[in-house]
């Protein structure tokens, strides 16, 4: 399969990309895949997902401990190195102690873009925080328009919801090829695609990512050497990946990613907006709460381990590797838990933790080959 251009040079200078789609509409930053994009393209703007640029920390060392993660250190050496000038605002999804702190220390130490806080509820699994996250996004509607200086109109959100719509559906299709196939496309280009998915002008990712099931459809990919053994299925869990080493380094050692639960992956275009519900802020909502939740929020004891292990069944995984970023707490202080869950269901698994610059890669690279020769 080729890919379009566009998506690794997006992928490779994000920020370049960013000054240039500038010149057609505002610019809003967001850091989590809670944050409802739909309001922000209702608004006339467009929502670029923050990762750091991987430059060398000087400035936010200042501000934050050595044990804050390498993805808020990274956003914040790039804002106060006036790297990211060509944001409107920033929006904060208050997920875990480290962001709620980093939109503080934005707002105090960044000046010139504004910025946004979306106190959305943690535990999901009851009509009263349905409710509630309503009003949140009710709110979040009112702020960003007057920010943006336009009234956010029910029929814009509605064409913002089928736009994201069209995009979910088409990944949601890729993920299904790639679990009858997971040859089918290379980890490298699954990570560029979905990298530059959180990145790109929403239209223009619609065209291009249609036409990639299209591509993948056809099955017009080589086929792998019939005389080869079949890779082995690994599923990956974690948060945010910011390596596509990872994937090369997984096919190298004889596997192939069959599925993932990632912040950047999956569970960003997981489930649909109920596009005829009459009330687009609680069917925005509505989504939220049913699609997989991620460890900064709750939707029962054992609602985590249950979906994580049938996620693992469904894609015929033999095996799973946690990924986490350094110092994420709140992966580090679930996985234990969906350990157990996992050890339970007599699933294999590795948990590896990485920081930005991937150091060690040695290591990483010895253990996961480990872990797949093992399974």
């Amino acid at each position: 399969m080729k890919l379009s251009e566009e998506l690794p040079l997006i992928a490779k200078d994000p920020y370049g990309y960013a000054e240039k789609l500038k010149a057609e509409k505002k610019i809003v930053g967001t850091l989590c895949s809670y944050t409802p994009e739909e309001i922000i393209i209702a608004a006339g703007a467009h929502p670029f997902r923050l990762f750091g640029s991987g430059q060398k920390s000087r400035l936010a060392d200042a501000h934050l401990q050595s044990y804050c993660c390498s993805l808020a250190r990274g956003v914040l050496e790039d804002a106060l190195s006036e790297r990211l000038d060509f944001l409107e605002g920033i929006v904060f999804a208050h997920t875990c102690d480290t962001m709620q702190r980093l939109s503080d220390i934005c707002r105090i130490n960044r000046g010139g873009v504004f910025h946004l806080d979306l106190i959305l509820p943690a535990k999901l699994n009851t009509e009263s925080a349905r409710r509630y996250f309503r009003d949140v996004l009710q709110t979040f509607r009112e702020d960003l328009g007057a920010k943006l200086g336009v009234e956010i109109a029910d029929n814009d959100l509605r064409k913002a919801i089928s736009a994201m719509n069209r995009i979910r559906k088409a990944f949601t299709r890729i993920y299904e090829l790639i679990n009858e196939n997971p040859s089918i496309i290379n980890g490298e280009e699954l990570y560029i695609l979905n990298r530059a998915a959180m990145m790109m002008d929403k239209a223009r990712l619609a065209d291009l990512v249609e036409g990639t099931v299209v591509q993948l459809s056809s099955g017009s990919r080589e086929a792998p050497d019939a005389g080869a053994p079949p890779p082995k299925r690994i599923f990956l869990e974690g948060g945010v990946c910011n390596y596509p080493d990872i994937y090369n380094i997984i096919e190298e050692a004889g596997g192939a990613v069959a599925g993932d639960d990632l912040c950047t992956g999956f569970r960003y275009f997981n489930g649909l907006v109920d596009e005829d519900n009459p009330d687009p802020l609680m069917a925005i909502a509505d989504r939220y709460l049913k699609r997989i939740v991620c460890p900064a929020k709750h939707a029962g004891i054992a609602d985590r381990g249950e979906r994580l292990v049938e996620m693992v069944l469904e894609k015929r995984a033999q095996g799973v590797i946690f990924f986490f970023l350094k110092f994420c707490d709140p992966h580090a202080f679930d996985y234990p838990y969906l350990q157990q869950v996992l050890e339970k269901a007599g699933i294999p698994s590795l948990m590896v933790e990485v920081d930005d610059p991937l150091q060690a890669g040695g290591q990483l690279q010895t253990r996961i080959e480990a872990f797949i020769e093992m399974i």
